[in-house]
């Protein structure tokens, strides 16, 4: 019989036992997969912002701090700065509190040139543009409130005590963040007296080579004002969200990742001690007839190898799923929604750390078992 052989042979001798221990690591990478997907969730929000031309001007005593709208013409004028864009944080609720996603003001004017990577039709800009309650809407939430284009629909503000009735005149293109909303910022400022704040200001430059040059300028030209600003590129201002919001649940998401294989792994270390010692009696016949030590404990991981590499797939293929449906059915996490998925490396891992706890479990009570001194292993059987 070939060792794959006695292998399954032994696994299917005991199936519930090893359908738990399958189970039990399955779930624990399960847990680890998902937990380990965390952080690259969020690289890949940073890593679509990395090559776009636009610096986003805020106060420097934080994004609840508005700044005048005076200050888009004054930046306009500053050398290589190619357009400038207020921007207005508004935070609606559609119908009931859960309902809650991304949605904001915007200036009308070059909006498909601001924000060229978000694959806006020029029917859908030039619509937005001459609609006073136009919005753009991404696809996740279209899908996900069942909407389209034409429908009139209202918001709640959070911030702003004031409600919104939209009409959405056209859907963002698949490189937009699929759950964000966007309307007019005149129209938001008619609506509230004309207060003429903006929470943030988008700027947008020719080349990547001058946004740090920009950068000091913009915030050189109010030093020392009633609203100083702090700008950043639109990568490093959505870094530092990441590490300041999120920062602390990364490292978190990793060490519960690694906690939870470790405590697995001893769990099924102890299942297989528990399987090797009911097999004494037949380990030691197989002493007795000419097999290895090293053919014993090869029999013995290739168990353990393929009850981890079954866990592995169960586990990937859970975790997969779980992310997508979330990645689905969560809107409300913003621009963490659509990256949500499980990446190949985070596969890698699982697989790696499936087959390394399955291997591992057995390889010290195995390695034991196969080492036992043959006339004391043949006395027991006696």
């Amino acid at each position: 019989m070939t060792l794959f052989g006695n292998s399954l042979r032994n696994l299917t001798r005991s199936p519930r036992r090893t359908i738990l221990t399958t189970v039990s690591i399955a779930a624990s990478l399960f847990v680890f997969s998902v937990l380990m997907s965390v952080p690259s969730v969020f690289d890949r929000i940073l890593a679509d912002r990395a090559g776009t031309l636009r610096i986003i001007t805020h106060s420097t005593s934080g994004i609840a701090y508005t700044l005048p709208e005076a200050y888009r013409t004054r930046i306009a004028r500053l050398p290589y700065v190619e357009q400038v864009s207020a921007f207005t944080l508004f935070a609606g609720i559609y119908h009931l509190p859960s309902d809650q996603f991304p949605n904001s003001a915007i200036d009308p004017a070059g909006i498909d040139r601001m924000w060229s990577d978000w694959g806006i039709s020029p029917p859908a800009a030039k619509a937005f543009q001459s609609e006073r309650i136009a919005c753009l809407v991404g696809e996740g939430l279209m899908a996900r409130f069942g909407w389209h284009v034409g429908q009139h629909i209202a918001l709640r503000g959070t911030i702003y005590p004031i409600r919104v009735e939209l009409q959405i005149v056209g859907v963002l293109g698949d490189k937009a963040p699929p759950v964000v909303l966007v309307f007019r910022r005149d129209y938001l400022e008619e609506l509230l007296g004309r207060p003429g704040r903006a929470t943030t200001f988008w700027v947008r430059v020719g080349s990547s080579a001058v946004i740090p040059t920009v950068i000091e300028e913009i915030d050189r030209e109010f030093a020392n004002s009633s609203a100083e600003t702090q700008s950043e590129s639109e990568a490093a201002y959505f870094a530092g969200t990441v590490q300041g919001y999120f920062g602390v649940i990364i490292r978190m998401a990793e060490i519960l990742a690694l906690l939870t294989a470790v405590a697995i792994m001893l769990v099924a270390t102890n299942t297989a001690s528990m399987s090797i010692r009911e097999r004494r009696s037949e380990i030691a016949v197989m002493r007795a007839i000419g097999f290895t030590s090293g053919a014993i404990l090869g029999s013995l991981l290739v168990e353990g190898l393929m009850i981890g590499a079954l866990g592995a797939a169960i586990g990937c293929a859970l975790g997969w799923l779980a992310l997508r449906l979330a990645g689905l059915s969560s809107a409300a996490l913003g621009p963490i929604a659509f990256a949500l998925q499980l990446p190949p490396t985070v596969i890698i891992e699982t697989v790696i750390s499936g087959t390394a706890m399955g291997i591992g479990a057995a390889f010290f009570p195995g390695l034991n078992a196969s080492r036992a001194n043959i006339v004391d292993a043949l006395r027991h059987v006696a």
